[in-house]
């Protein structure tokens, strides 16, 4: 059955349009898997020097064995937003003569062997190599090593766990934050000393094999809820339950100001506020504004002035770029639906455009205080404010012609990666690194008022030329629309 199951995901993989579209990005990733497998790999060879370097009289395993608490918290932290549980399309398979238990089992065992796991085992097997070449019991080491390996597969299912029980919460990613900072702060202001109670429980496993039992069962314990959580939902009419809300009414009265794309505004507004994904567009507002703070204070870049523009560029874009990258994904559901609809092109991408524009006028004002730290900083957000609504608003859009890949809303927003290609990536460039290059050799060359006009110029010309421009963009849309509408179809 195990077969069966692996060469159905197989060529539900590699028969999907997304795997022939997507070819340049699944070579990125696999060249980071490499690339990390490398750093572990020169990690497990190279720490038994640097411990005996830095540790000189200390037993490098018990030094090692101090440092797994902040490796634990790592872990799951990375895995928490990284890692999702690796459902297979299960509907068909329901209405087949299949045990429900053996689904469960190859979804769960299925995810005991993702390359998360799999990447500690290149830091720990050549650690336990040299330290049994370096007079280490073989025995020892091999129950260090397999109590290292049960508490891998142990943070593995106790962060489906707490994925199940965030689901629910608006910002599911709060309560691993808080878990973490708390056992972070408790160990660091020495109220529980985690560092020694898992350096020497690991220690005591090690000595004694017999202990090995405890992670063991553990783990056991951890299977059996996922197993059970999985079970109690896998039904076919499962996906059918909806969840009753009271209905929430919003006032957009304001939005008939805008003319003809009222409607259209007011559907992307409702987008925002209503769904989980989207919804991720308002609270990094708050985290856009407050990102100068992180430079402005700290005197190292106090005369670092090539450095404004891109921090203007991100304070008041921070909803054009967090927004704009999935344009047009976010209607990516019902998209088809809406372009059978006798409706102007023009006039969807134009209230598109508008939130943008409307988003960088209210982050520039929300960000004047910043005149604090000087007058050459209110300039440069002044300038990166112009160039974002003259440059990079058209920059975006366009980009977004090349966006073929479906955004569910439903999911939750923070480090979730579903829906972002190449095009994602590839656009920061001429939108974040473009500009603080001109304004870099402008304000080195000549001075910082002629590289602050220079920017100032390039959005005014972009603002000049916004109907030429936005009749470009609308042709790139209406030629790409039908092969939009094929990969929004697409599950993948």
């Amino acid at each position: 059955m195990i077969k069966r199951f692996l060469n159905l995901e197989w060529k539900q993989y590699f028969r999907s349009s997304y795997w022939q579209k997507s070819i340049i990005l699944n070579i990125l990733l696999i060249f980071f898997a490499l690339y990390f497998v490398v750093v572990f790999l020169g990690m497990g060879l190279a720490m038994y020097p640097l411990l005996k370097k830095f540790y000189p009289d200390e037993d490098p395993l018990i030094i090692f064995n101090g440092f797994l608490f902040y490796w634990i918290l790592a872990d799951l932290f990375v895995r928490f937003f990284f890692q999702k549980l690796p459902v297979m399309s299960v509907k068909p398979l329901l209405t087949l003569p299949i045990k429900r238990n053996k689904i469960v089992n190859y979804v769960l065992g299925k995810s005991a062997v993702s390359f998360f796991n799999f990447l500690p085992l290149f830091a720990i097997v050549p650690f336990g190599v040299v330290l049994m070449i370096n007079g280490y019991a073989s025995a020892t080491i091999l129950v260090w090593m397999f109590t290292l390996i049960s508490i891998t597969l142990i943070i593995n299912f106790l962060n489906f766990i707490i994925e199940n029980l965030s689901s629910e919460i608006e910002l599911s990613f709060l309560p691993i934050l808080l878990t973490v900072g708390i056992l972070y702060g408790l160990n660091h202001f020495n109220i529980i000393s985690f560092t020694e109670l898992v350096g020497n429980a690991v220690n005591s496993i090690s000595t004694n094999p017999l202990l090995i039992i405890i992670p063991f069962a553990v783990l056991v314990l951890l299977y059996y809820l996922n197993f059970k959580e999985l079970y109690k939902n896998l039904y076919l009419d499962n996906s059918l339950k909806t969840k009753t809300e009271q209905a929430r009414t919003t006032n957009l009265e304001w939005t008939r100001k805008f003319g003809d794309i009222a409607p259209f505004m007011q559907l992307d507004l409702k987008l925002i506020t209503r769904s989980k994904r989207a919804k991720s567009s308002l609270w990094m507002l708050g985290l856009g504004l407050l990102y100068g703070l992180f430079f402005y204070p700290n005197p190292v870049y106090a005369n670092q002035e090539w450095f404004f523009v891109f921090i203007g560029i991100f304070v008041t874009g921070i909803f054009l770029i967090n927004f704009g990258q999935f344009i047009p994904a976010w209607d990516s559901s019902y998209y088809k639906l809406l372009m059978s609809q006798n409706i102007k092109y023009e006039k969807y991408l134009k209230s598109k455009f508008t939130l943008m524009i409307m988003s960088v006028i209210i982050m520039f004002v929300l960000s004047i205080p910043y005149v604090y730290f000087g007058w050459k900083i209110l300039l440069a957000h002044f300038a990166a404010a112009i160039y974002n609504i003259g440059i990079n608003s058209h920059v975006i859009l366009y980009g977004g012609s090349f966006n073929r890949k479906k955004i569910a809303l439903d999911q939750k927003a923070a480090f979730n990666f579903q829906g972002t290609g190449a095009v994602q990536w590839i656009i920061g460039l001429p939108l974040m690194i473009v500009p603080m290059i001109i304004f870099a050799i402008l304000n080195y060359l000549i001075s910082f008022e002629i590289a602050i006009a220079i920017i100032i110029a390039l959005g005014l010309v972009g603002i000049a030329l916004h109907q030429k421009i936005m009749s470009f963009i609308t042709a790139r849309y209406q030629a790409t629309k039908y092969k939009m509408i094929d990969a929004f179809d697409q599950d993948n």
